[in-house]
Parts: structure tokens; sequence; C-alpha cells
């Protein structure tokens, strides 16, 4: 079976996914913990990047992945659903491989957690075997809220396809003509986790054989747990059976993994022209002890390009944190801040560095152990920011 050899609604959206797309997504897949949650990773890869294209190619080429490619892929682990980002409002997309489309159901995340509610949320049928998706409705939050129905046992919205409309032309003529649409309704905050309390449940539900965690504890405390990124990502993580923390050090005297290279962190060599007047080692100063090399990242702050750079220094165990303007001449903006906490996410003395006047860079010196960890932090904060643990 084809995807010309079925009938659709004419209303319907349907693109063709080729083979090298379904063969693609599949091996970016593999890292995943067990073969439901991998099968999850594929449909919504598949969903995001076809659709995500398709929308940038014919309605709005802005529109961009929702959240960082980490981030996405840890959510993916543990619940159904990927987000993508117009100008001026945020879509989830829920894939399912049932072609009934009487009815469309949501994982209660993405509708209770204020952090990931989107203004719409999108069907959207893949057929794998095939090859085609097809995104035959859509609704609104505030629609959810109202008009949908909460199941308790399996944490999802169902809102019927009456309910639904199931043209998405009628998406993109509604966004120009009315702009002003009510799309979300106020939803209660989730309260905070302690890490004590982030520690037991992730060690509760860190086992890949717990296929279910997001349904093994009660719905406030899974909210609190995962709406954290760094404890989503430590949830994944350890089901996965890797390892939760960056090794900065690792990296440096090893060479660069494809973790590193996946959290947009790249190694580069020092010069004494370039750095060694600050006191940052150099490959005539170092030795087996103190890399020859530091770690850098872009990152951008309200669409200006910055770079955040992790440099050893002269002294084992020393290290600075510093942060400058990519474009020739940028300053960074008075109030800007360059924030480093302890793995408990807890301050310590001389931790910020902030612009009081127009700078060229704000950075920060600490002296750290062996296998110590930090945090790093700018405000404003970066777009598509991801809690990092960095270990050195």
């Amino acid at each position: 079976m084809t995807a010309d050899s079925i009938l659709f609604n004419p209303t319907d959206l349907v693109i063709e996914l080729s083979t090298t797309q379904l063969e693609q997504a599949w091996s970016k897949t593999q890292g995943a913990s067990n073969n439901s949650s991998r099968w999850q990773s594929y449909l919504n890869r598949l969903a995001l990047d076809s659709l995500l294209a398709w929308i940038q190619t014919e309605e709005d080429e802005t529109a961009s992945v929702g959240l960082n490619a980490t981030y996405q892929a840890d959510i993916w682990e543990v619940v159904n659903g990927s987000v993508i980002n117009l100008q001026d409002s945020k879509i989830v997309v829920i894939p399912t491989e049932a072609i009934d489309h009487s009815e469309l159901r949501i994982p209660q995340e993405w509708v209770d957690i204020p952090e990931w509610v989107a203004d719409y949320y999108l069907a959207v049928e893949v057929n794998v075997d095939a090859g085609y998706l097809n995104v035959w409705g859509y609704t609104t939050h505030q629609q959810v809220k109202h008009k949908g129905s909460l199941n308790d046992r399996d944490r999802t919205y169902t809102i019927d396809e009456q309910d639904l409309i199931t043209d998405l032309n009628v998406f993109w003529v509604a966004r120009e003509l009315c702009p002003q649409e009510i799309t979300k309704t106020a939803i209660t905050p989730i309260p905070t986790i302690s890490n004590t309390q982030a520690d037991n449940l992730i060690e509760r539900l860190g086992s890949k054989t717990q296929l279910l965690p997001r349904l093994a504890v009660p719905f406030a405390s899974w909210a609190a747990l995962i709406q954290n990124p760094n404890c989503c990502r430590r949830l994944a993580q350890t089901r996965r059976g890797v390892s939760v923390k960056t090794p900065v050090l690792q990296w440096l005297q090893q060479g660069i993994d494809n973790l590193a290279t996946e959290l947009g962190w790249r190694q580069i060599q020092m010069t004494p022209n370039a750095i060694g007047s600050r006191g940052v080692a150099t490959p005539e100063v170092t030795n087996n002890t103190i890399p020859d090399s530091g770690l850098a990242k872009q990152i951008a702050i309200a669409g200006v390009a910055y770079e955040l750079k992790i440099l050893p220094l002269e002294e084992i165990g020393s290290w600075r944190f510093e942060l400058s303007c990519i474009t020739p001449g940028c300053m960074i903006p008075v109030g800007y801040k360059l924030r480093l906490l302890d793995a408990d996410l807890q301050s310590f003395p001389d931790n910020e560095d902030i612009a009081t006047e127009p700078v060229a860079q704000l950075f920060l010196e600490v002296d750290l152990d062996p296998g110590e960890c930090l945090v790093w932090e700018i405000e404003p904060t970066p777009d598509n920011y991801q809690l990092e643990i960095l270990q050195f």
C-alpha cells in the first residue's frame, strides 16, 4: 500500500515520506532506552522534521523547532509530542499510527504544565508502511480545556473530531485575519521539586523496564519532575544507561564526542598570542594534567549571537568561563549577567559577573576539585537554553 492508493479527506494535509527519510529517522533513535520509547521517538521525529519542512516551504519560513534537540529527545523518551514555534505562537504536534480519526488524544503534560502549553495542537497520522503523514485536524489549548475530557487512567485529554477544525488551511487564514485570537486558558502553576525529591523519583522511574513512568506516580509529582529540563534529562539519561553529566575534562583530554556536538560544544585550540596574556594555559605551559584546548558554544540572546567559552588556566583545577559577542565591535549590554551555580543549583562566593556598563566580555574564574560540577546561567536567558551539569 502507498499514499497514492489511499483515499484521503480533501481537507487533509498529506506529506509523503521517502525511504531515505524513514531510514534516517530510524537511525537517529537508536539511543532510546527500549523499543517502545524508540518507536515513539521515531514517529515524532518523522512528524516533526517533515511537517516543519513543509511549513517553512509553504507557509512560514521563520518556523523553527521549538525545543533544543537534546531536550526534545529526552521528552520523547517518556511523553509523546513535538514542538514547532511560529513567529508568535507555539504548536504541539501529536503523532499517532491510528487510522481512526474520531478523536485526538493529547498527553496531559502538554495541556497542564505551563511551560509546555501550546497555542495549537495538531493531529497527525503517521503511516510508516505506506510512507506518509496526514495532518487531519487541529485545536487550541482553550478548546481542549473547555471541550476536551481528561482520562485520569492514561492521563490524556480527548477531544472529539466534531470539535476539531479539520482543514489546516483554516489555520493559516485565521492566523492572518484574527491575529488576536485567544488560544490559551490560564492554568495552575506546577510547584517546583526539591533536589531530594527529584533524586528519589529519578531512581524510581529510571529503570528502562518501567515502560510508562509518566503513569507510575501522581501527576503533580511527575509534572514537577519533567518540567525541569535538567531533571527530565537526568531521567532520560538514567533510563538509557548513560552519564547524566557533561564531562568537560574528559572531552578536552580525549576529544569531543557525539554528545558534545549534539549539545552545541566544540573544541578550540588556544594560542599564546590570543590568550597567553590572560594566564590561560597554552601548549607551551601545559603538562599532562592541564588540557591545551578549551570548549566553545555559540548561543543567541534576543537574536544576537554570543559565544561561551570554558578555558583551563595555568593552575591545575582552575577554569575560566567567558562570554563575548561574536559580531566584531559588539558589546555586551548593561545588566547582562554570567552566573555559575553548584550541582545543587546553589550560589557560592564570587559566582556572578554583571555588566555595569557595555563590555566586550563577562568572565568568571573558579578553582575546582576533580569531579566537581557546575551549572552556567546567563541573564537574559539565551534562546532555547537548557540547563547543563558540567563535570570537571
